[in-house]
């Protein structure tokens, strides 16, 4: 039995919550069998965060070379990257029918292709890895759904089926598709739910063995080196007809307890929610100052950055960060300006108007992107992501600025998610300066496609062997940005923050570590002109080791000085 101090203090009442009370005491003894038998295969592994930790968002497959992607990979970011980032995000590598990897087949086994569990755990040697948790659906022809079409009793209720002529009209939906699909069963043709397409379909967690079975899965990640998992489109997980099945209080619950369960079992483990929706409503996911997920996405960062540089003002985007809080020790921001999917548009939801929002549409279809929509429960359809690369959200791939104009814009985009409260997340397209990949969008008919190239590995490091070449130098300059604010505690991810006023053309942020004292003052001039700031006290910039006195100070068009006060050096 587990005992009354352990973080599963608060589990009966979380089952009668979710489950009510007749039901909750079996399914605490479930779980209580689930972690007995995982109790003692779980590594201890590294706790906590600094600002020396960085995230790497990556396909497995992101890189190919000789030898199997997972193994090729790693060289890669050991040969290149030495220790400037600490956690790896390995995008799904299971099998799977659809989606890049989000239709999971089996949920416990790595694709072949790709290596197998010795290469992930060889990886897991040299840094934090991070799985996905793709637990709200699964694929139509994976083992979940192959026992529930055939009869098999294990697997009864593991879907949610509904009469086709149900309204679901108040379903927020995500995609411009039908929610109910229809499958062949044993038992006749049923409609089920469906979030997302035909080939993902969701789980039914008003069936307590389904929690059981997802909890088993995730215990079996940490088993296997992840120190973090990633929710995948978490807010959807409980439905409940004549809601919008979005953010419902059992969904937050179930967070709450795979929080607790996991944390019995791997303290060191972390939970990052996908929630790519509006402001508000994505914080939620910390829940009660941090007793849900432990790290949420900062969605608002990406477009917000698009916008300041697109208009040379950044007020919009210091509004927003002035509202960013130090939620608790143990919860922080995952500050990104790019992932695999695209650049989120639901997130600008009450931080831009409506003309603000279709000129980014605009930008996007314009430098040679496109934009995915989601279906209203008017019928009508509004935008829900910007599909482009973010070096070509950032800058137009039809003008010709200079590189030297294109590289500073873009590497202020990248620094600015650095200066931030939280811990930068760098997908690896942003991390090597990847323009569109057209032909990619060609190829498969995907809008995604157009920031999920394939690299060749010899391709690749040619180029990266030319210090001239556009990867190159992005590269560069990330290595120094990664490196330099490893090397300084106000950047801390749960160092303090202020966001003063510079003039609209500046966004700045104050950080300041208390317990070390250090202070640095970030400027980012988004704009295409010579800025003059007044410093209030002199310090040294911390990128290039200038000495910065009190009073007038020139930003250059696009320059990014981080100013520590009073004395050079670092800590």
């Amino acid at each position: 039995m587990i005992s009354d101090t352990t973080p599963l203090t608060s589990l009966s009442g979380r089952l009668e919550r979710i489950y009510g009370k007749e039901r909750a005491p079996g399914i605490r003894c479930a779980i209580e069998e689930l972690l007995e038998r995982h109790a003692g295969a779980i590594a201890p592994r590294a706790r906590g965060w600094s600002e020396a930790d960085a995230l790497l968002i990556t396909y497995a497959d992101s890189i190919t070379g000789p030898e199997a992607p997972l193994r090729t990979l790693h060289r890669f970011l050991r040969e290149q990257m030495g220790g400037l980032l600490s956690f790896v995000h390995l995008l799904p590598f299971y099998p799977f029918t659809s989606d890049d990897g989000f239709s999971v087949t089996n949920f416990r086994a790595v694709r072949g292709e790709l290596g197998g569990w010795e290469d992930v755990e060889a990886m897991a040697a040299d840094y934090r890895l991070v799985f996905d948790g793709v637990i709200n659906h699964a694929s139509a022809s994976g083992v979940y759904m192959k026992g529930y079409c055939s009869g098999d009793s294990r697997y009864r209720d593991f879907f949610l089926a509904l009469d086709p002529s149900t309204d679901t009209s108040s379903v927020l939906r995500t995609r411009n598709l039908p929610l109910l699909h229809d499958y062949a069963t044993s038992e006749g043709v049923k409609w089920l739910w469906t979030t997302f397409s035909r080939d993902q379909v969701d789980l039914n967690y008003a069936n307590p063995r389904v929690l059981i079975e997802m909890l088993d899965v995730l215990l079996f990640y940490a088993r296997r080196g992840a120190t973090m998992i990633r929710l995948d489109a978490i807010p959807y997980l409980w439905k409940e007809q004549g809601t919008s099945c979005a953010h419902l209080p059992q969904t937050h619950e179930l967070i709450r307890l795979m929080r607790d369960v996991l944390t019995e079992a791997a303290p060191h483990l972390l939970l990052l929610t996908e929630t790519n929706v509006p402001h508000r409503e994505n914080i939620s996911y910390f829940g009660d100052r941090g007793d849900e997920a432990q790290m949420i996405y900062n969605f608002s960062l990406p477009p917000l950055i698009v916008w300041s540089l697109l208009k040379g003002d950044a007020r919009v985007l210091s509004r927003w960060a002035a509202g960013l809080e130090l939620v608790g020790e143990n919860a922080t921001y995952l500050n990104i300006t790019a992932t695999h999917d695209g650049i989120g548009m639901r997130p600008t939801e009450g931080l831009l108007s409506e003309p603000e929002r279709a000129e980014l549409v605009r930008l996007a279809r314009e430098r040679g992107g496109d934009v995915t929509g989601k279906r209203n429960a008017d019928g009508s359809i509004s935008p829900y992501e910007l599909n482009l690369s973010y070096f070509d959200a950032i800058n137009d791939p039809r003008a010709n600025p200079g590189v030297e104009t294109e590289l500073a814009r873009y590497l202020l985009s990248q620094a600015i998610p650095m200066a931030l409260i939280g811990m930068p997340g760098v997908y690896i397209h942003s991390l090597l300066g990847s323009r569109n990949d057209l032909e990619g969008v060609r190829r498969t008919g995907r809008a995604r496609s157009i920031n999920r190239a394939q690299l060749d590995l010899e391709t690749l490091c040619a180029e990266l062997a030319d210090p001239g070449s556009l990867r190159a130098r992005v590269l560069s300059g990330y290595r120094h940005l990664l490196r330099t604010r490893a090397g300084e505690s106000a950047f801390h991810p749960g160092a303090a923050q202020e966001v003063p006023d510079f003039g609209s053309a500046v966004f700045a942020v104050l950080r300041t570590n208390r317990e070390t004292g250090r202070r640095v003052l970030a400027l980012h001039n988004v704009s295409g002109e010579n800025v003059n700031v007044t410093l209030p006290w002199a310090g040294t910039d911390r990128l290039d080791g200038a000495r910065c006195p009190a009073g007038s100070l020139r930003l250059a068009p696009y320059q990014v000085r981080w100013i520590a006060a009073g004395v050079s050096g670092g800590r």
